[in-house]
């Protein structure tokens, strides 16, 4: 496995955004688990690999060697590769409880999801770990949520970023949705370029039907799919 991003060049990346003061939320408006992530904690909960925060490939290289890339090496991530993508679009990093990704007011009504050939997993910021949703391969269905899209039918591995724009509502009301879409961008950005860092492949998917994405995952009416994101080793022909 490469290295993870690092950062090089002069270049620098802010937390907060922009310089700006950020509130932390109240814990009341920090979003939990769905329904349908609770069960035993000893078998439906896995511990992931601590992220890396130093070394790794500049971030000027990542940037400049990035592309979408839409077919994949057969190959399972490893629970160190997915734990490292999934820090980079929600990980934690600081005891105030700050993300990878900015988010307005420090609010954050983002989750992110990983399908695999075991399960549907739900990204546990907190814990840096996987909540099982959904035991079993979901990915078929993802594939045909997503047009039968090629990428989506053979990613080794699948990362969906979902909003819940009412946890942002009740400060930012009707630009809440808008608020959420900018965070989306943000943690995709991130997660492609660490992909990148490590060598993996991803694409970066928006055309899917949304009712049927909150189908898979579980997800009432007031969630909103904005990503999904195959990723995969790069196939070597």
């Amino acid at each position: 496995m490469r290295p993870v991003l690092a950062i090089g060049f002069g270049a620098f990346i802010s937390v907060a955004g922009c310089g700006a003061k950020v509130e932390e939320a109240p814990p009341a408006e920090r979003p939990g688990p769905a329904a349908a992530e609770t069960g035993n904690p000893a078998t439906d909960f896995k511990e992931l690999p601590a992220a890396s925060r130093e070394g790794g490939l500049p971030l000027n290289e990542a940037l400049a060697t990035r592309r979408s890339t839409r077919t994949y090496g057969s190959r399972k991530l490893t629970d160190a590769e997915v734990g490292q993508l999934l820090w980079a679009g929600q990980g934690i990093t600081s005891a105030r409880g700050l993300r990878t990704a900015p988010s307005a007011g420090a609010l954050y009504p983002m989750s992110l999801y990983y399908a695999d050939d075991v399960a549907l997993w739900r990204y546990e910021p907190r814990r840096h770990g996987l909540a099982k949703v959904v035991n079993g391969d979901v990915r078929r269905d993802l594939a045909a949520a997503g047009l039968d899209q090629a990428p989506l039918k053979r990613a080794p591995g699948i990362i969906i970023v979902v909003a819940k724009p009412s946890l942002s509502a009740g400060k930012y009301g009707d630009r809440a949705e808008r608020y959420c879409m900018l965070e989306a961008g943000h943690i995709g950005q991130n997660i492609l370029l660490t992909a990148e860092a490590l060598g993996l492949g991803a694409c970066p998917v928006g055309a899917f039907r949304d009712a049927e994405v909150r189908d898979v995952l579980g997800l009432g009416d007031d969630y909103l799919p904005l990503y999904l994101i195959p990723v995969g080793e790069k196939f070597q022909p």
